[in-house]
């Protein structure tokens, strides 16, 4: 049997981080949906993401992502989140709005825009070194859409060759986090597709280069779980961007589509050891909320990961490696499926209890007032959205 209160100390101690872009205007490829008081400046972004901690007390940090959200003093930034009760996480890069990288970015058949791309990744880290973030997350739309449009082999030079100067940049405590996907923007080949590709250069590069893994961004019925194991194995998972998705990368709020997955994913951290903070793994929400509520959706997610989680912390192992090494394979299934099946709101709302909260995150958020004062005071000027 797990112990209660173990369990209690590692969903307390447990973190998630927020995504900045998250609190901004969004919507699909048709349209973008206006909502009244999403931020319109970095800062309130922040403001945003500090309501979200103040209500589950488990997501203390904000991503930023650059240049959507651009200042000039960063370390202005930083001394702002810190004064909100919150710090900036991971600054992510962007190599896919402009004109140039239509042919790619970092793999461009263009020295010039390879450059151009290979300088903005190297300005990110100009950034962490001003915000003290120690991650730095790179995704490239880099591909191409017919056969013979380029030299496969030679992209992936190309790709190397960026990554390793940038890697070179990294001080001391920073680190790459490379996340790939399957598809889209580019149809034929991209660059970065998979977790084993991600993983050969992460380890070409060195130790301070891990995998990201975007739940949304894998073939359907891809066992991820797997990959996270195996790349917990190798001490090469580094961090997760969690969201949902029922088709594609739908960026829905996570534990929408599957929670079983979510639980299973998060059974595999637990075995490995890895949800301690202190292991490493940056475990952030990477979603766009187009017809929800932006801050109750995002709290609604980092709680969905708090439930998946207690399940995971709730698998009696002993009794689950007996039916392994019996070859019991009913048993080995309900003692997981007894985790899965068991109401954690409960123990969770003990949990919050104890650090002062209030039991029902969303609840309290809906009832202090901060969504009507922000859709008050952020009239006028301009929305902070996607590529904002």
């Amino acid at each position: 049997m797990a112990d209660l209160a173990a369990v209690k100390r590692a969903l307390a101690a447990q973190r998630i981080e927020t995504p900045s872009w998250a609190f901004g205007n969004s919507g699909t490829r048709f349209k973008v949906f206006a909502q009244a008081g999403v931020p319109r400046i970095p800062e309130e972004k922040i403001a945003d993401a500090a309501a979200v901690h103040r209500y589950t007390g488990v997501a203390p940090t904000v991503a930023l992502h650059i240049p959507w959200d651009r200042v000039d003093d960063y370390a202005g930034l930083a001394a702002y989140a810190e004064e909100r009760g919150v710090r900036l996480g991971a600054i992510n890069t962007n190599v896919f709005q402009d004109d140039d990288y239509k042919l790619g970015s970092v793999t461009n058949p263009d020295p010039g825009i390879r450059r151009k791309a290979t300088d903005h990744l190297l300005e990110a880290i100009d950034i962490m070194d001003a915000t003290g973030s120690r991650d730095l997350k790179l995704w490239f739309a880099d591909g191409i859409n017919y056969p013979g449009q380029d030299d496969l082999r030679n992209r992936q030079d190309r790709l190397a060759a960026a990554l390793r100067e940038t890697y070179d940049r990294l001080g001391d405590d920073q680190r790459i986090l490379l996340e790939y996907k399957l598809f889209e923007p580019a149809f034929y080949a991209t660059d970065i597709p998979d977790w084993g590709t991600s993983y050969a250069h992460c380890v070409e590069l060195g130790a301070k280069a891990t995998v990201c893994i975007d739940t949304g961004h894998h073939a359907p019925g891809t066992n991820i779980e797997f990959i996270v194991a195996f790349l917990l194995r190798q001490g090469k998972l580094g961090a997760f961007d969690f969201n949902s998705r029922f088709y594609a990368d739908d960026d829905l709020m996570a534990g929408a589509a599957d929670p079983f997955q979510l639980f299973r994913i998060m059974n595999e951290i637990v075995r490995g050891g890895a949800l301690d903070p202190a292991y490493g793994i940056n475990f952030m929400l990477d979603q766009c909320h187009n017809i929800e509520a932006k801050i109750p959706a995002i709290i609604r997610s980092v709680m969905n990961i708090q439930e998946a989680t207690a399940k995971a912390l709730l698998v009696d192992r002993d009794a689950l490696a007996k039916a392994q090494t019996d070859g019991d394979v009913l048993e080995a299934n309900s003692v997981l499926m007894d985790a899965y099946n068991t109401d954690v709101r409960p123990l969770l709302g003990e949990v919050r209890a104890d650090a002062g909260l209030d039991p029902d995150p969303v609840a309290a958020y809906r009832a202090s007032g901060y969504q009507e004062r922000i859709v008050r005071e952020r009239v006028g000027g301009r929305q902070a959205g996607w590529g904002a």
